[in-house]
């Protein structure tokens, strides 16, 4: 079998040569073998360009062989999934994928924007902000956004399964090369619960990539802890995820996308991670150099040609240069000679290498240029040839010695820095070392341990040391929760790799130098940065956009900080370090969101007698997250006509209402009166038991938040109502003031909401249809005034009575277990038949509730509505004690007018109308000015006649007082009255 592609070798790599896979890259077919990344497969059948890059449109190729790629960024489509700025080095090849690249036009081979780099004088750093002033942004907006993005959003529905999950772990290990390995393997035997979690799909890290420099009895190790770790119980390993974020209590996410080769197509888990304890083995980043058109395609990351070469098979050219500062870059160097590929020359800065890596390089006869420097090169698509000279000491002058020495591919490095992303997200403080010319962890405020390469160890001995060491600690922490928070190992001091921080070529000319090519930063623009001021280093990230988006600075920072110290003559270690944000690799939206799309986005919930409601022609709406009937309306019958039926039948006969989302929350205990003393702006502490009484709660503001009432069922236990809409919000808020302020108080709280279904009885043969049914309760008038609780079975059913109301009707609100609702209901509709009893929906209980001039808390309030703007000045002024809110109220803005009060409207004219909403208006346009607004409106069929309540400035003050009101361009005249428009001696609820 022929091997696919120009570029592979004929043995070698973790490949499976049997299988061979076909794809496509901008509509040429291509082939590959099983285990392939995309971008080895790219690689080996000699794609040179991939991408154009963002600003100027150049060519690039292939960079790394990891999750730092800033080129390879492509839109990628499989089983009819289309994901764009994938990393090419981080997906694997399977068969029948689809990649495009994006960000050109009309092709990557010849892209007509490339005339912005032929004009890049006139596109600086900044330029953005400095160009379109004039005449205006708007001039320019439509094309800049046209030309703006790296990618587009796939049209269509997307055929990805995203799902979302949580998982709690003992210790979670990030990273699976051999510190990750040693750490999760012992804290596993420790006993510990171990999430171990692996960006590739093979767990083993560089070890993997690397041939002369790992021995087999490493290689051994490896696969013999794997096996362990995999037959663990203790142990879950997660293979091909991303960890993106690391947030505070030690809460991790990652993007599993292990499954994205499944059958029915692509899968996406995104994982929410709860850790007692957190090891970082996220390993180092090779940095490249600078020099005069470092941006070329073949020119790639030395140990990403390393790796390209021993995992893959893959040789990233035919002649291949390297240029470095380190002696790791010479395993490169010999790796490609031993598989075959011409080595032009080891370009090192230094006077020289290693004793052993000098011998190893004489020995194969490679030809090492010491103190010398690449300094510019040649080549359009592809590279040709790179030219070299000497260079001083100090790296700031060159000689006169320029050789161009030919050449397809050049591998660079300028040493390693750690992976230090997650760590600082989680807090972690980082320092600039000189002797490694690297960023290295110092301390943290979370339970978080940093091994191996991320803690600049970068032998493999010692990261395995520091690795297994962290394991064990961070097993033992666990028992021991009064151990100190770890921050970072501290003995990466024991190994260096022989680097010199010389990473940046003295300037040719007015030739440009790349540091971040994903953005098309160059020298250039961070001097231009520091001409204009801007050195702080996140003014810098702003000014120049290095190191943002989906590249976060992985190759770009380090030599950011190294362009602007020899700026500014500041040293590196002063200069600090960017913010470090989540996502550290990008997450798509549709993973966060996981399952929870359309009808699981908010799940619909239904009452207990749901299934009552729809049998009999409910029309169901959503409200506060319930599917609750708006009405009952009959055949032929419109909207409003049943609304106004229903509002008749309260009013003369009898009604019956499900009014089960009323938040109902049980306080309990020895303090239960004095922390709901302190909660409500009424007294509670007098409330004797059997008793109920209405209620008001504010923030610390003094801004009302919700309105109930609220029962004492016994000594030491009440019952709370909230509104449905704010159910679970108050019952998170109750138990907060709990928690956080008052510990001290002797309490319990429990929501039962879904515990209990409200079936509400209104009207004025309410109590003759109880008393017809077999109970335990007395419901006559004496024993059973308005405002008290009663507790006993009807009808056979448990049964929680309060006698309240919300129309302003002689009420019962009776709480049944929600397993026994539909019949209990259905047993009242069949009882109360002969007394003419109604359904009756939401819309038509908010017209009673109008009538009456009952607050509705969200409706009738916004957020700077405190209590005496509705009429309970009296109440505070009775309230002994404190309440929340309370010295919010002394403010003088809290009592001086002009506030807006609630009043009611009616209009002037016989028929007319107004909506919610409308305002209320002195002045004649265009000087109108507001007075206030209408908060709630409707049309009585009690009274026959449009009415509303409304915030007014000084509205209490204004009663009698005709005002105007605008409302969608029309003005009508009303009336300003009490809220209480029907029955305001209570005659009726109180019978």
């Amino acid at each position: 079998m022929s091997r696919p592609g120009a570029y592979r070798l004929d043995r070698g790599g973790r490949l499976d040569r049997s299988r061979t896979l076909s794809f496509t890259f901008n509509g040429r077919v291509l082939t590959g073998y099983a285990g392939d990344s995309l971008a080895s497969a790219l690689l080996a059948n000699g794609v040179s360009v991939v991408a154009r890059s963002f600003k100027y449109h150049r060519p690039r190729g292939i960079f790394s062989a990891g999750f730092e790629e800033p080129n390879a960024l492509l839109r990628v489509e499989t089983n009819g999934s289309a994901v764009p700025l994938v990393r090419a080095t981080l997906q694997p090849l399977v068969d029948g994928l689809i990649v495009t690249t994006e960000n050109c036009f009309p092709s990557v081979d010849f892209d007509l924007a490339r005339v912005f780099d032929r004009v890049h004088a006139l596109l600086p750093a900044g330029f953005y902000n400095k160009t379109f002033k004039w005449p205006g942004w708007h001039t320019y907006e439509n094309a800049v956004r046209r030309m703006a993005g790296l990618g587009t959003l796939p049209a269509g529905d997307d055929k990805t399964a995203f799902f979302r999950h949580h998982l709690r772990c003992d210790v979670l290990v990030v990273g699976a090369g051999v510190a990750g390995l040693a750490a999760a393997l012992e804290a596993s035997r420790a006993g510990a619960r171990v999430a171990l979690i692996e960006q590739d799909g093979e767990l083993g890290g560089r070890a993997l990539l690397e041939r002369a420099s790992i021995d087999d009895d490493i290689r051994l190790w490896i696969d013999e802890t794997v096996s362990e770790l995999t037959r663990s119980p203790q142990v879950r390993v997660f293979r091909r995820t991303l960890v993106a974020g690391y947030y505070d209590h030690n809460v991790l996410t990652a993007l599993d996308l292990s499954d994205n080769e499944h059958p029915a197509g692509p899968v996406q888990r995104f994982w929410i991670l709860r850790a007692r304890e957190v090891v970082l083995a996220t390993g180092a980043i090779e940095q490249p150099l600078m020099f005069a058109h470092n941006d070329r395609p073949g020119i790639m990351l030395a140990g990403a040609m390393r790796a390209y070469l021993n995992r893959y098979g893959v040789a990233a050219g035919r002649r291949a240069a390297i240029a470095t500062n380190n002696d790791d870059a010479y395993r490169t160097a010999f790796d490609l000679h031993d598989a075959g590929v011409a080595i032009a020359a080891i370009v090192d800065v230094r006077h020289s290498a290693s004793a052993s890596m000098e011998e190893d390089a004489q020995r194969r006869g490679i030809k090492v240029l010491r103190s010398s420097m690449v300094i510019d090169t040649r080549g359009t698509k592809r590279l040709r040839a790179v030219a070299v000279d000497e260079v001083s000491g100090d790296g700031r002058s060159l000689g006169e010695r320029r050789v161009w020495i030919p050449c397809d591919a050049l591998a660079v490095s300028s040493g390693w820095n750690p992976t230090i992303h997650l760590y600082s997200q989680a807090g972690g403080k980082v320092r600039y070392d000189s002797s490694l010319a690297c960023l290295v962890p110092e301390t943290c405020r979370q339970r978080v341990r940093i091994v191996g390469a991320a803690n600049a160890e970068f032998a493999v001995p010692a990261a395995m040391a520091s690795g297994a060491r962290a394991g064990r600690e961070a097993a033992a922490a666990l028992r021991d929760n009064s151990s100190g928070l770890p921050g970072a190992m501290r003995d990466y001091r024991s190994h260096t790799h022989g680097i010199c921080p010389i990473r940046r070529a003295p300037q040719i000319g007015g030739a440009r130098q790349w540091v971040d090519l994903l953005h098309d930063v160059t020298t250039a623009d961070i001097e231009l940065a520091a001409r204009e001021n801007f050195v702080a280093v996140e003014h810098l990230k702003r000014y120049t956009t290095n190191g943002m988006a989906v590249d976060q600075g992985k190759t770009s920072n380090l030599n950011a900080l190294a362009v602007l110290s020899e700026l500014t003559g500041r040293a590196i270690d002063t200069l600090g370090t960017t913010t470090y944000r989540p996502q550290f690799m990008p997450v798509t939206f549709g993973a966060i969101g996981g399952d929870t799309t359309g009808d699981l986005y908010a799940p619909a919930r239904h009452m207990p007698a749901h299934r009552w409601h729809v049998a009999h022609g409910a029309q169901l709406d959503d409200y506060g997250g319930w599917k609750r009937p708006a009405c009952y309306p009959r055949s032929g019958e419109s909207r409003e006509a049943a609304i106004n039926r229903e509002v008749r039948a309260v009013r003369s006969a009898l009604g019956l209402f499900e009014g089960s989302p009323l938040g109902k929350i049980e306080v309990r205990g020895r303090d239960a009166a004095r922390f709901l003393h302190r909660i409500y702006v009424n007294n509670v502490t007098s409330l004797q038991p059997g008793k109920v009484r209405y209620g008001l709660m504010l923030n610390e503001n003094g801004i009302v938040i919700d309105d109930g009432v609220f029962a004492c069922l016994a000594p030491e236990h009440y019952l709370v109502s909230t509104t449905g809409a704010n159910a679970e919000r108050i019952a998170t808020w109750l138990d907060e003031w709990h928690q956080c302020e008052w510990p001290d108080l002797d309490l319990v709280l429990l929501p039962v909401t879904t515990q209990w279904a409200v079936l509400t009885l209104a009207g004025a043969s309410a109590r003759a249809l109880l008393q017809q049914l077999p109970s335990d309760i007395d419901f006559s008038a004496s024993e059973f005034p308005h405002m008290n609780f009663r507790e006993g079975r009807i009808a056979g059913t448990r049964a929680r009575v309060q006698r309240v109301s919300f129309t302003g009707e002689l009420s019962y609100e009776i709480s049944v277990p929600a397993n026994e609702a539909e019949a209990f209901w259905e047993e009242l509709m069949q009882q109360g038949a002969k007394l003419g009893i109604a359904p009756i929906g939401i819309e038509a209980w908010l017209v009673l509730r109008l009538e009456k001039g009952f607050l509705h808390v969200g409706a009738d309030t916004d957020g700077t509505t405190n209590p005496m703007d509705l009429g309970f000045g009296p109440m505070i002024e009775k309230k002994v004690g404190d309440f929340v809110g309370r010295r919010s109220l002394s403010r003088a803005n809290d009592r001086a007018a002009p506030r807006r009060q609630i009043v009611g409207l009616e209009p002037m004219t016989a028929g007319a109308s107004f909506a919610a909403g409308a305002h209320i208006v002195t002045g004649d346009s265009p000087q109108k000015r507001s007075e206030g607004f209408v908060t709630s409106a409707a049309f009585s069929p009690t009274l026959g006649r449009s009415i509303g309540l409304a915030l007014l400035e000084r509205g209490q003050a204004r009663i009698d007082e005709v005002v105007t009101i605008f409302d969608e361009g029309c003005t009508l005249q009303a009336r300003v009255v009490k809220p209480a428009f029907f029955d305001s001696s209570g005659a009726r609820m109180n019978g």
